[in-house]
């Protein structure tokens, strides 16, 4: 169901909506989390290192893929707060003509490029293969990826932050059905996890598309809104390229990290890859903070009422803060737990390895808090080209500690990688937020003083 954000208590509505998109998350990074065990118990932590050596380059065309789609749903949400349904509707048709093609030419270059890929990354020998395997079937789903990813993101610019959620706990179910049958019963090892995550996804873009079609009336495209217009297209790709830019010039600086990572051998790749899981679990609250934040802010932008902006603003940023300060916590002092999840109790140097990540991890996750709503609130404001420089500032603070200082501190220095880029990056997106609002203010101030 549409829900309007431009009305009632902003933290009630933050928290509404934010809480299926958590849970969602949340059930996805526990099948990551079980994939992740299922490959490292049954086949073993070199399987487990084979499936993520090449994780910061999925994350950079995968975030490209997330982020652009998330982009399309910022014209379409700042048109459903202005009650502009038949622009709307514009909006979404031009989105589904660009993400076909973008699913298209990623899908090709990139299953074209993977030997290149895991060339770059000083892929150590020994999990090669297995890595290749997965990395090639991921790319193949690129394109059930970006359908589920946009057609979410269609449903919660316009409130509805619920039906993505429904179909996103069905894909997780399926998922793990499907892990266990590929690697288990047909033994199909690491290229098994890839094919079961792909299948789940593409069911659950495909079931997802139909179901907003047939049941949200409001979204439903008639003939009249199935033309292609520059001007529609033109601010789609203004809103959308930004944010993917975003995502994998971040991700860029992380395959620098992983890259230097991986030259410091297999045991260190495999309680990277166990920490990643846990890292990116604890994660899922602040995507969903910012994202809530970010249709807030955009639905409002829409409504012109900037004082509700700058409250959903300050209530985001102290919810993220609060509740990184207690999964830091958790990461200080369960760490090496939580790493037993995906490692044996036998393999001490693998679990060492993960402990020590995710214990420096945890001085330093609040300010994920603050990066993830600034950062999120500046793209649903319609500043998307402005947080590619918070992505810059993420990749030179993660390239400077892996060239500089890995080859110094080895292993220790890629544990404090990830906080010198949220700091980094901060430094840079909250002025940048605070100069948007400021200016939006401005601007509707001025138009209310003309119309009077």
């Amino acid at each position: 169901m549409a829900k309007n954000m431009t009305e009632g208590s902003s933290i009630k509505l933050i928290f509404r909506f934010a809480l299926p998109l958590f849970v969602g998350n949340l059930l996805q990074q526990t099948y990551n989390i079980i994939d992740a065990a299922i490959v490292g118990k049954i086949l073993g932590t070199n399987a487990l290192a084979s499936v993520g050596a090449s994780s910061s380059v999925q994350f950079l065309v995968l975030g490209f893929c997330i982020g652009i789609c998330c982009g399309f749903g910022i014209p379409v949400a700042k048109s459903f707060g202005a009650r502009d349904y038949g622009k709307m509707r514009k909006f979404i048709f031009n989105a589904i003509f660009l993400t076909g093609v973008l699913a298209v030419v990623l899908t090709f270059t990139c299953v074209l490029l993977c030997p290149q890929i895991l060339y770059i990354l000083s892929t150590p020998e020994d999990i090669y293969k297995g890595a290749y395997q997965y990395l090639l079937v991921i790319f193949l789903g690129i394109p059930f990826i970006l359908l589920y990813n946009l057609v979410s993101g269609i449903l919660r610019a316009v409130g509805d932050s619920r039906t993505p959620f429904m179909f996103l706990a069905f894909s997780t179910i399926l998922n793990i059905i499907l892990d266990l049958f590929c690697i288990i019963v047909l033994k199909w090892g690491c290229a098994g996890a890839a094919i079961a995550t792909v299948s789940a996804q593409a069911v659950s873009g495909i079931l997802c598309f139909f179901y907003m079609n047939h049941h949200f009336e409001l979204l439903r495209l008639s003939r009249k809104d199935c033309a292609l217009q520059g001007k529609f297209v033109r601010e789609l790709l203004v809103m959308g390229l930004p944010m993917g830019l975003q995502y994998s010039i971040t991700a860029i600086g992380s395959m620098v990290m992983q890259s230097a990572n991986n030259g410091l051998g297999s045991v260190y790749v495999s309680g990277f890859t166990a920490s990643m899981r846990i890292k990116q679990f604890l994660m899922c609250p602040f995507d969903a903070i910012a994202t809530a934040v970010s249709v807030f802010c955009g639905q409002n932008l829409g409504a012109r009422k900037p004082e509700r902006i700058k409250k959903g603003i300050r209530e985001g940023v102290l919810l993220g803060v609060g509740y990184g300060t207690v999964a830091g916590l958790v990461l200080i002092f369960g760490g090496r737990i939580l790493s037993m999840l995906f490692v044996s109790k036998d393999s001490v140097e693998v679990l060492d390895a993960s402990a020590k990540y995710l214990r420096c991890l945890g001085f330093f996750f609040w300010s994920l808090g603050i990066l993830n709503t600034c950062r999120m609130t500046t793209q649903g404001l319609g500043y998307s080209g402005r947080t590619v420089f918070a992505g810059v500032a993420e990749m030179i603070a993660r390239t400077f500690v892996s060239f500089v200082f890995v080859p110094l501190y080895g292993f220790t220095a890629i544990c404090f990688a990830d906080q010198a880029a949220w700091i980094s990056a901060c430094c840079y997106i909250v002025p940048a937020c605070i100069l948007c609002v400021r200016k939006i203010t401005k601007e509707m101030e001025s138009d209310r003083k003309i119309s009077i």
